[in-house]
């Protein structure tokens, strides 16, 4: 019999925890990411309720939890997204070839603001620089002898069967003689300058060791091929006892070293944080679970939307990883290829609203900047922006302003009986678009008790005079507070509209799918600013990203780096064997995590770029062909909006992603329960429901039923207006629309005029 499931997502400022628990009911519990007064870790009170709830018994505060009948726990963390916004990472040194120090700090000379006249680069996140007389040069080619006439050829063991000569020759080593030509990783010839003196590598280790430095970053020239040296200074590092090893060639075998050393310094600024939250975690349970013996997987959410062991996880693989389950989430939810409709992915959640896009397969960027770092790692295509539930309220040179400053969990919002400033939770609690009754009872001394509108009246109050006598209007409270909601919404819609309409795509071709704990009170209006019609409220939409979590697939993936031209003498073989080799790897490390058979799936994946350009794609191998150029070139014109005819097509990157499947099916769509069912409206529902007073901007003050979700029956229609709530969620049926409600969702049609 299987065990308890537990999925929780803790985001900025509330931590969102579901449990499948045998023989009864899911169980969803919403608590506050940070509330220092009553817990320390907002995920281990989570796995404490749930376990009370589950074993119908009192577990104390402070007690050690034993998870012995907990089949797994699967986490997202904010912790190493928030150290590299706060710069509050781990302190940590930068080990680089001789001569290269500033590299990162000169970076790639990119403007972020191409008209500030007072550039200010972001700091760099290491604090000390140790260089290594070390230096290897690429000297050719050997999958592609054409490519470059001289480079030495290669037997089937990789000895070099014709070196240089004359003018050709690399320049020679520090003792004069020859340089030593090895094959690199991407096939590429290599001529090793100068090997590291490991002796004295120690000497230099030793003094970053004693000046306190218990973490590197380490990142040699051309490691993506040659990564020997690399390795060889990790080696010496840990007998030294550095804790914390990012090794460039390890993490992210990439071309291009800027953004692999920036991402090596990141990973070395953010793993360390991230271990000593999770050492906190699990200080909080039984022993037997980080051993292993209590019989419990613990995983996490990687940013690519897989999960991965603890022993696996890393600060690079979990920049993203909260919005990352939403996005699973969505995905898994709100797709059906039958239907066809791509899905926008709106998840607003209290500090902020992550927008991403679905269409049958995830959508990746391989390199991405954060807080002014630069980051070459996959992730999942989201766009964030400062415009959640805790978004603070200004009132600026005669402006409304909404964010980007967050209240935050602690205080949050003025509602939340912390002395708080406005935010954009205030704005809908006093317009009605909140319904306060069934908003979660947490707040206060004893944790029991609801929002308080009594408060966030009289600071609204206080503003509105501030307005009103600054612009000499007779502003109501209520218009007020919807202008702040109006400004929040097309905060919302611009990166809608760069995911879709700057790409090529129309966004009201889409279906809104709005999750997150506020998503449901502006699903309405952002579908109408966009032009979409039709908007997905999942059952489980205030918590998607942990119900997420509890539907993702483990994954691990495995890269090399190539240097091939497409379509070039015997590199289709050659690429065939590399992906066949490495796809065992794949395929032989989630079969020791229980993975067989049709729950282990892997794809192929070749970065590609044309020849004399720096931007590759990463494509996506079609299943039963080798037509990767192909599909290349018709990415390029979608993306771009040309082609480069006749210029030939580089592989730079072979890279497989094995995939173990959590579940076999989720059964029928919603669209397909949709067609099926026969809707009548919800009368008697909705005549028994207590009715309160919501602000509807155009409409004014109406009468409106707040009605249980839990009341309704699938196939029943409810036409606006209406509040449509449970113990998690609000969804607001704004005039001109019409909810119709589903086993598992509700859809919301949006009507326009004719």
């Amino acid at each position: 019999m299987p065990g308890i499931q537990i999925a929780i997502d803790r985001g900025g400022t509330f931590s969102d925890c579901y449990a499948r628990i045998p023989g009864r009911d899911d169980v969803v519990i919403k608590l506050l990411s940070h509330d220092p007064s009553h817990y320390a870790d907002a995920p281990t009170e989570g796995v404490r309720r749930i376990l009370e709830i589950a074993q119908g018994r009192s577990i104390a505060r402070g007690d050690k939890i034993d998870t012995s009948g907990v089949e797994w726990i699967r986490l997202s963390t904010t912790v190493a997204t928030n150290a590299l916004l706060e710069r509050r990472g781990a302190k940590h040194a930068l080990v680089t070839t001789r001569g290269f120090k500033d590299l990162l700090e000169i970076g790639n000379q990119t403007r972020p603001d191409i008209f500030a006249l007072n550039i200010r680069k972001p700091e760099v996140l290491y604090s000390a620089v140790l260089e290594v007389d070390e230096r290897v040069t690429l000297v050719g080619y050997t999958a592609d002898p054409e490519a470059a006439q001289h480079a030495p050829r290669f037997d089937d063991a990789g000895a070099v069967q014709q070196a240089y000569s004359g003018e050709d020759a690399p320049p020679p080593a520090h003792d004069g003689s020859e340089p030593p030509v090895e094959r690199g990783v991407s096939g590429e010839a290599v001529a090793v300058l100068r090997r590291p003196d490991r002796e004295q590598v120690r000497r230099d280790l030793q003094r970053l060791f004693d000046d306190g430095f218990r973490a590197l970053a380490i990142v040699l020239m051309h490691s993506y091929t040659y990564p020997a040296h690399e390795q060889l200074v990790a080696e010496v590092a840990r007998d030294v006892g550095f804790t914390h090893v990012s090794v460039s060639s390890a993490l992210m075998p990439m071309i291009r070293i800027v953004p692999r050393g920036v991402s090596a310094t990141a990973d070395a600024y953010l793993t360390p944080v991230l271990a000593d939250y999770i050492d906190g975690f699990f200080a909080g349970f039984d022993a037997s679970l980080r051993d292993g013996s209590a019989g419990t997987r613990v995983e996490f959410m990687m940013s690519d939307g897989g999960l991965t062991s603890v022993e696996r996880f890393s600060g690079l693989k979990s920049v993203i990883s909260g919005p990352a389950g939403g996005v699973v989430g969505m995905a898994l939810t709100s797709w059906d290829a039958q239907d066809g409709r791509p899905v926008i992915g709106l998840d607003m959640g209290g500090t902020s609203t992550d927008v991403s896009r679905y269409a049958g397969r995830y959508e990746q960027v391989f390199e991405t900047t954060l807080a002014g770092v630069t980051i070459q790692s996959p992730q999942l295509d989201i766009n964030t922006v400062a415009s959640g539930g805790s978004s603070r309220l200004f009132w600026r040179n005669g402006l409304f302003v909404v964010g980007p400053d967050s209240a935050g969990a602690h205080p949050g919002p003025t509602c939340y009986r912390k002395g708080g400033p406005l935010a954009i939770t205030d704005a809908n609690l006093i317009t009605g678009h909140l319904a306060v009754e069934m908003f979660p009872k947490i707040f206060g001394p004893e944790e029991n008790v609801g929002l308080d509108l009594e408060a966030t009246t009289q600071a609204f109050e206080k503003l509105r005079a501030q307005i009103n006598k600054e612009t000499g209007k007779e502003l109501s409270l209520d218009e007020v507070a919807q202008g702040f909601i109006r400004i929040a919404n097309e905060t919302m819609c611009r990166p809608i509209r760069a995911l879709t309409e700057a790409r090529g795509y129309s966004a009201s071709k889409h279906v809104l799918a709005c999750f997150g704990g506020a998503g449901g009170q502006h699903a309405c209006a952002i579908a109408r600013s966009l032009g979409i019609r039709t908007v997905l409220i999942h059952r489980h939409s205030s918590i998607l990203s942990a119900y997420g979590m509890a539907l993702a697939d483990r994954v691990f993936e495995a890269q090399e780096p190539a240097s091939d031209t497409w379509g070039g003498e015997g590199v289709l073989s050659s690429l065939q064997r590399r992906v066949e080799a490495l796809e065992k790897h794949v395929r032989e490390t989630l079969q020791k995590d229980g993975f067989e058979g049709k729950r282990l799936e892997t794809e192929v994946l070749l970065n590609l770029r044309y020849e004399g350009t720096d931007t590759a794609l990463m494509t996506l191998k079609p299943p039963d062909s080798w037509d990767v150029d192909k599909a290349f070139v018709s990415t390029y014109k979608q993306e771009f909006g040309f082609t480069l005819e006749g210029k030939p097509i580089r592989v730079d990157d072979i890279r497989v992603r094995g995939i173990g499947k959590s579940f076999d099916g989720l059964g029928e769509s919603v669209y397909a329960e949709h067609e099926r069912l026969d809707f009548k409206k919800a009368d008697a529902a909705i005549e028994a429901a207590p009715r309160r007073s919501v602000y509807f901007e155009g409409h004014g003050r109406l009468d409106t039923p707040v009605v249980r979700l839990s009341d309704l029956q699938p196939g029943t229609i409810v036409p606006a207006p209406a509040h449509l709530v449970d113990e998690t969620q609000t969804i607001l049926v704004e005039m001109g629309c019409e909810a119709r409600v589903l086993s598992q969702a509700v859809l919301l049609e949006i009507k326009y005029d004719s």
